[in-house]
């Protein structure tokens, strides 16, 4: 059925995300709860299609014989931090447009697994009747929001100092961001300004995904101000993108390195692990290496799969990160943008933002998409497993997460196809002189597939 995407379900919410599927979501995930005897947290963000999405997977949940709290408009983190010790659906599209919405699950302020998930599907598709009358659940309402902002503060006031003399812009996009990050800012002494702080899910300001095309307001403000710097924020709250004083964006990896390489230095246990995914640069495994850690990659979406993996191996996760998403297993397991925009908050007013920046080497990085039918997918991937080390005859060959070429200066490249658009997604990282020929040499190898896999007659077809 393939309802899951690499972040729960989105989609139009007139032909994928539908009061009917939210209505059969609800009932499947009541029955993993009925099982526990758990009860279901609903949240939403401020899309104008979440109120009636929420109702219908309330109405789900309930006629499973499962209570719920329902906690309003909320930033998903929030919502995977109430819904520890219980169930949590948050409906959200994060950066998508507005016609969108989507749905996430948790267990225990953590997202899914992708086998859960299929579970999920599965009763999806069978037919599900109610519980008897007598025992359907009942609602309650609760306000979360300040025990999350606290929870965050405590976590974050752990690390740096107090930023008691920044100037900080926050651009929340009139997303719910505008809940937790400005507050907590505030409360830790830095002088705040936020900007698009109403929530509105028609997004006026600019559009939900913070990019640095669509951050130019909050660019603007910090250049021409006296801001230290900028914090850019989605619509749920689970992305974070950092602004210099200069008003340039800083590569979101070189964020996830700062993060990364900051916990491994002040944690206490013996084997200090970062997960990431096989898109992110090397730079973070220079930057975590050089602080005594290690680096273990997931699939990309499945950090929380990652740091399950980590820990039953033995290893100490302290961070985890995938471009603009970032995961602090000590505060929870659930991605946090809010969190993340608090430590570096503190860390900044410790050192500086160039300061954290000088040690970590910032190489060229592109990111391509090349156009890929769905059904062709797998048969392309295959194709390339096949004809990767001829294609790249000095790399090292991973193909558990796409197909990852790393060469011995430490450049790479990673062909992967996308979980949610008809695209192979190209990624390269080298040096000035390089990146080009690399970045082109694997577009070429890509549309080298795509055109083989069409002369063939079946998906499965392999290279001669």
């Amino acid at each position: 059925m393939g309802l899951f995407g690499t972040a729960g379900i989105r989609g139009d919410v007139t032909t994928t995300v539908t009061p009917s599927l939210a209505l059969e979501i609800g009932r499947a995930l009541g029955v993993d709860a009925a099982a526990e005897d758990a009860e279901v947290v609903i949240g939403r963000d401020g899309r104008t299609s979440g109120p009636g999405l929420a109702a219908a997977v309330e109405s789900g949940v309930l006629a499973a014989g499962v209570d719920v709290t329902r906690v309003g408009v909320v930033p998903t983190p929030a919502l995977a931090y109430a819904s520890k010790g219980q169930y949590g659906v948050m409906l959200t599209a994060s950066h998508n447009p507005p016609a969108d919405n989507g749905i996430k699950l948790f267990r225990q302020g953590t997202e899914y697994t992708r086998d859960r998930e299929k579970i999920i599907e599965s009763r999806v598709t069978a037919e599900n009747t109610p519980v008897s009358w007598q025992t359907w659940g009942t609602t309650a309402h609760a306000e979360i929001i300040s025990g999350y902002r606290d929870t965050v503060l405590t976590y974050a006031n752990k690390y740096g100092k107090t930023p008691a003399e920044l100037t900080i812009a926050v651009d929340c996009g009139n997303g719910v961001g505008a809940l937790a990050t400005p507050p907590i800012l505030d409360r830790m002494g830095a002088e705040v300004v936020t900007l698009n702080g109403a929530i509105d899910g028609h997004f006026p300001g600019r559009e939900s995904k913070p990019t640095a095309e669509s951050l130019t307001d909050l660019r603007t403000i910090v250049e021409n101000g006296q801001f230290d710097f900028g914090i850019g924020h989605d619509g749920d709250a689970d992305r974070l993108v950092i602004v210099d004083r200069d008003g340039a964006v800083v590569h979101e990896d070189t964020v996830l390195a700062i993060l990364a390489a900051h916990l491994v230095n002040v944690s206490d246990v013996a084997d200090p692990v970062v997960v990431t995914t096989p898109n992110a640069s090397a730079r973070i495994d220079e930057h975590v290496q050089a602080a005594d850690g290690r680096i273990e990659r997931v699939q990309l979406g499945s950090l929380h799969e990652g740091i399950r993996d980590a820990e039953i191996a033995g290893g100490d996760v302290v961070f985890a990160g995938e471009p603009w998403k970032h995961s602090h297993p000590a505060l929870g397991g659930w991605i946090d943008a809010i969190a993340s925009a608090a430590v570096l908050t503190r860390l900044i007013a410790e050192d500086g933002l160039p300061t954290l920046r000088g040690p970590i080497r910032e190489r060229p990085y592109r990111k391509e998409s090349l156009e890929c039918p769905d059904e062709k997918k797998s048969a392309v991937m295959e194709y390339l497993k096949q004809t990767a080390a001829e294609e790249f005859p000095d790399a090292e060959i991973e193909t558990e997460h796409g197909i990852r070429a790393t060469f011995p200066d430490n450049a790479w490249t990673l062909i992967r196809p996308s979980g949610t658009e008809p695209y192979v997604r190209v990624y390269a990282e080298a040096t000035p002189e390089t990146i080009d020929s690399l970045t082109q040499n694997a577009i070429t190898t890509v549309s080298a597939a795509v055109n083989a896999v069409d002369t063939t007659d079946t998906v499965d077809s392999q290279p001669e």
